[in-house]
C-alpha cells in the first residue's frame, strides 16, 4: 500500500491543476453534448492519449457550474497503487475538495480492478466520469463488470472546425477573405493534424515521436507482454507510414519477420485498442466478407510523418482520405451508424459507405485533385457503381478546393471542398 502522505501530495498538487484552470479559455468539443452529468450511469470518455479527454470532461463540469473532486492516476507516484488504496484516496479527496456529488477519475485503467471502486460509487449514487486511453481494457471490464451502468463516449483528437475555434477564424463569413483563410488553415491542419498541444509545440515530430514511443511501449507492450517487441514497434511505424492500407496479414508478417499471421492480427488489435490505428471494415450484406480486407488509417494525420525517421511521402490524397475517414467516425458512430469501404466484384472503389443497420444513407469518394479527366470519371464511377448496388442516392465527392453539382444517370453527386464539408455538420 502506498503512504497516505504521499497520495494527499499527489492529490494536492492535482488539485491546484484544477484550480489552475479556472481563468483558461478552453475549446469545447462537440462531444460534450454526449456527456449526462445528471445520469446515474457512469460516464466513459476513450480515446488516443493527448486528444483532450480530460480537457473535456473538465470543461463539461465547469460550463454546468458542478463541484467535483479530481485524480489523475497517470502519474508515476501512483506506479504501484492497488484496488486497495483507493478508498484511501477517497478519504484525501473529501479532505482536500470537502463534500462532492461527482468525481472525475482520469486515466483510471492503470489501476487493476478499478471498476469495483466505481461500482460501490455508482451504488452510492455518486455521479462518475472516467477517462482512459485503451478500448479494449475498459470495454472488456464495462461489459464484464459495469453492465447497463455505464456510457461510453469516443473522442478524437481536434476536429477542423475545432481547430479553426482555438485558431479563431471566422468560419460563417462567406467572404472572398475568409474563404480564403479557412483554405489557408485547411493545407497547415492537413500537414499538422488535430493532436490539441500541437498549435503550441514548436517541435512538433519530437511531441509525436514521444507520444507514439510511450503508447507502444507503456500502453501495449507492457501491459500485453508483447514478446516480439521490435518486430511490434516495426509493424507500428510501417503501418503508420503506408496508412490507409489494406491489411493483408501474410505480407505484413514477411516485412517484420513473424511467421505467425494470428500474431500479426493479434498486434494489429492492440494498435487500434490503444487508438492509434482505427479500422473500417469492407461493405458486404454478408457477414462473413465484412470481417475480411480491414483497411486501417491512423486516428490523426500527425501521425502519418510527424515521426523520427517515418520516412513517408507527403501524400495530400491519403491525408484527406484520413481526415475524412476520422470525420465521418466522429460524427455517426454517436448516432449508431456504421462507416465501411466499398470494392465491387469488378473493381469499383468508393471510400466510405455510411449505413444504419442494413440502409445505406451516404456514400463518400474522396479525391484531393480530380482536375484530371481521368481521375475524375474514374472517382464518378466508384460512386456510381456503389449507388446502384446500395440504392443509395446520397453521393458526395470530397476534394481540395472543387465544388459543383452535377447529375449521372438521375443520380445528384455533390462535389465539395474539403474545408467546407468539414466545418458544416
Amino acid at each position: 500500500m502506498i503512504d497516505k502522505r504521499i497520495i494527499e501530495q499527489v492529490l494536492l498538487e492535482q488539485h491546484e491543476e484544477v484550480i489552475a484552470l479556472q481563468d483558461v479559455a478552453l475549446c469545447p468539443r462537440k462531444e460534450e453534448e454526449l456527456v449526462e452529468l445528471d445520469s446515474n450511469l457512469a460516464q466513459v470518455i476513450i480515446g488516443v492519449r493527448r486528444s483532450g479527454k480530460s480537457t473535456l470532461c473538465y470543461n463539461v463540469l465547469k460550463t454546468h457550474g458542478e463541484k467535483f473532486a479530481y485524480v489523475n492516476f497517470d502519474d508515476e507516484r501512483f506506479a504501484t497503487l492497488q484496488t486497495s488504496d483507493l478508498n484511501t484516496v477517497l478519504e484525501v479527496l473529501y479532505k482536500i475538495y470537502g463534500d462532492f456529488r461527482y468525481l472525475f477519475l482520469d486515466e483510471i485503467q492503470n489501476i487493476d480492478g478499478w471498476y469495483l471502486f466505481v461500482n460501490r460509487l455508482l451504488r452510492q449514487r455518486m455521479h462518475v466520469i472516467v477517462t482512459g486511453s485503451n478500448a479494449k481494457l475498459l470495454s472488456g471490464e464495462l461489459a464484464t463488470h459495469l453492465t447497463g451502468r455505464n456510457d461510453q463516449i469516443e473522442l478524437y483528437p481536434f476536429s477542423f472546425a475545432e481547430w479553426c475555434m482555438c485558431k479563431e477564424l471566422d468560419v460563417e463569413s462567406v467572404t472572398t477573405k475568409a474563404e480564403a483563410l479557412r483554405r489557408a488553415a485547411f493545407d497547415e491542419y492537413l500537414k499538422q493534424g488535430g493532436f490539441p498541444e500541437l498549435l503550441h509545440k514548436k517541435n512538433q515530430m519530437r511531441y509525436v515521436g514521444n507520444l507514439v514511443s510511450n503508447i507502444l511501449k507503456r500502453d501495449i507492450e507492457q501491459r500485453h507482454k508483447i514478446k516480439y517487441a521490435d518486430a511490434f514497434e516495426q509493424l507500428a511505424h510501417h503501418l503508420m507510414n503506408i496508412a490507409p492500407v489494406t491489411i493483408v496479414e501474410s505480407e505484413l508478417a514477411s516485412i517484420v519477420g513473424l511467421k505467425s499471421n494470428h500474431t500479426i492480427n493479434n498486434y494489429i488489435g492492440f494498435l487500434k485498442e490503444a487508438y492509434l490505428l482505427l479500422g473500417v471494415k469492407r461493405f458486404s450484406t454478408k457477414s462473413r466478407q465484412r470481417v475480411r480486407a480491414e483497411k486501417i488509417y491512423p486516428v490523426d494525420v500527425a501521425l502519418m510523418d510527424n515521426r523520427p525517421d517515418a520516412f513517408a511521402g507527403e501524400n495530400v490524397g491519403w491525408r484527406l482520405e484520413t481526415i475524412v475517414c476520422i470525420e465521418l467516425l466522429r460524427r455517426n458512430r454517436p448516432m449508431n451508424r456504421d462507416v465501411y469501404y466499398y470494392k465491387s466484384a469488378d473493381g469499383y472503389e468508393a471510400d466510405f459507405v455510411v449505413c444504419r443497420n442494413n440502409i445505406v444513407e451516404e456514400i463518400y469518394q474522396v479525391s484531393y485533385d480530380i482536375s484530371k479527366e481521368k481521375t475524375r470519371k474514374r472517382e464518378l464511377r466508384g460512386l456510381i457503381a456503389a449507388s446502384q448496388e446500395t440504392r443509395c442516392t446520397n453521393l458526395f465527392l470530397i476534394t481540395d478546393f472543387h465544388r459543383e453539382e452535377i447529375t449521372i444517370n438521375d443520380k445528384l453527386i455533390k462535389i465539395l471542398p474539403a474545408y467546407e464539408w468539414l466545418i458544416k455538420q
